[in-house]
């Protein structure tokens, strides 16, 4: 399945009338999909914000409201003119034109598709998250996607920086999202949770812990801590006691703190073993590059546990795509033995590779990620999170370099 991000309702109505009308007339397994980023750069009343949840917590249930209208809108459109054939037909007495349109009317395709809800980090504590997700359910969100970021300290999954939340406190919030769902007589409400601690590589608390081996203990585990003696004890330490030694975490000034290096992967799978038994439908892990081999690994940890795991991933924008495809060429080609001499591995973005047949092989590996990814890593459902906003760019920055330049109206014609 694939899902693209909207901005709004005009754009996700465009996108499902082109979808229609290139497809045969088919939405199946095609759908839409809310970004916060989008919302804090384009719906915020304070102007163009960064993606930290600073945008106001309602433009997120009116854009969802807003989509709707606008394809509702759309099958009021295609509707009203099969019926004026409908008309014409019948005071034509043409009785197998008027059969045909009423075919037509009667298994009429709806524009109107399931919306992928971004909900951030839950925009504040479970109560909060709760009544957010039951304001965007009631607005016709039937999935919503939910991440373990610190709310208060969200940043973009691209970023660094990023503080994530011990698995009690976000399975707190994947409950309150199901109690919004069920409130509102949705049993099969869908909730996709998020892991950011791949990338992550702090914490804002110490998880409760009562035994050892405990989910907390696990997570606590993944601390990067300074073993000591009583006598090194200070003032205000906060250390923790494991297998009879004493640990000291580090902590940063900000008080947040330090996890592990190289324990991202290791974090990412217990996040998602324990969403799923908590509560969560789906998966995301949001990576730094798109790499099956890397996607699959985790995703063949999870299944372990949970046979049926399946991922929603992020193709992001963020992802330099050449670049890292020309270098995945590269590395294939230097463990198969091949001469790579005519290649700086470094420089694979220069124009000169354009035309070789490493770029050539790159950009076929781009084309069939998507297929590649679904039958290798486990990925159930394809979104990219901001393309509406990328091509608003571009179509405006090709009709302005044409208009204002000699091509004239011919550059808008």
């Amino acid at each position: 399945t694939q899902s693209l991000g909207c901005w709004h309702g005009f754009i996700g109505q465009q996108k499902m009338i082109s979808i229609k009308k290139h497809f045969e007339n088919n939405t199946d397994r095609r759908y839409l999909y809310l970004s916060g980023w989008m919302v804090a750069a384009l719906r915020s009343e304070f102007g163009p914000l960064p993606d930290q949840s600073m945008h106001e917590k309602t433009s997120v249930s009116d854009l969802i409201e807003e989509l709707y209208t606008f394809l509702r809108q759309a099958d009021a459109r295609e509707l009203g003119g099969f019926f004026r054939e409908l008309d014409a037909a019948r005071n034509a007495g043409d009785t197998a034109k008027a059969a045909a349109v009423q075919d037509q009317i009667d298994n009429h395709v709806t524009h109107v598709v399931p919306i992928i809800a971004d909900i951030d980090a839950g925009f504040g504590n479970a109560e909060a998250t709760y009544l957010m997700a039951k304001k965007m359910i009631e607005a016709g969100a039937c999935c919503i996607q939910i991440e373990n970021q610190v709310s208060d300290e969200k940043q973009c999954g691209h970023q660094d920086g990023k503080v994530t939340v011990p698995h009690e406190d976000f399975l707190a919030k994947i409950n309150a999202v199901r109690y919004a769902f069920l409130e509102l007589g949705i049993d099969n409400g869908v909730i996709v949770a998020r892991t950011d601690s791949l990338g992550a590589g702090l914490t804002k608390q110490i998880a409760v812990t009562n035994e050892a081996g405990d989910l907390g203990d696990q997570y606590n585990s993944f601390l990067d801590c300074d073993e000591i003696t009583e006598a090194e004890l200070g003032n205000g330490d906060v250390i923790l006691k494991r297998d009879g030694k004493l640990l000291r975490p580090k902590r940063l000034p900000s008080n947040l703190f330090q996890f592990k290096e190289g324990t991202g992967e290791a974090r990412c799978v217990l996040d998602c073993i324990t969403s799923l038994q908590g509560g969560a439908d789906l998966l995301w892990i949001e990576t730094e590059k798109p790499h099956v081999g890397q996607i699959g690994a985790m995703v063949n940890e999870i299944r372990k546990v949970v046979p049926n795991a399946k991922l929603v991933y992020n193709n992001s924008p963020s992802f330099n795509w050449t670049l890292n495809f020309r270098q995945q060429i590269f590395d294939i080609m230097v463990e198969a033995g091949q001469d790579v001499a005519a290649y700086d591995r470094a420089d694979l973005m220069n124009e000169k590779y354009d035309i070789t047949e490493l770029a050539i092989q790159a950009d076929e590996k781009i084309r069939t990620f998507q297929a590649d990814s679904a039958r290798e890593a486990g990925i159930f459902h394809h979104l990219i999170t901001l393309p509406t906003y990328h091509t608003a760019a571009l179509s405006t920055d090709n009709l302005a370099k044409e208009y204002f330049g000699d091509q004239g109206m011919l550059g808008y014609v």
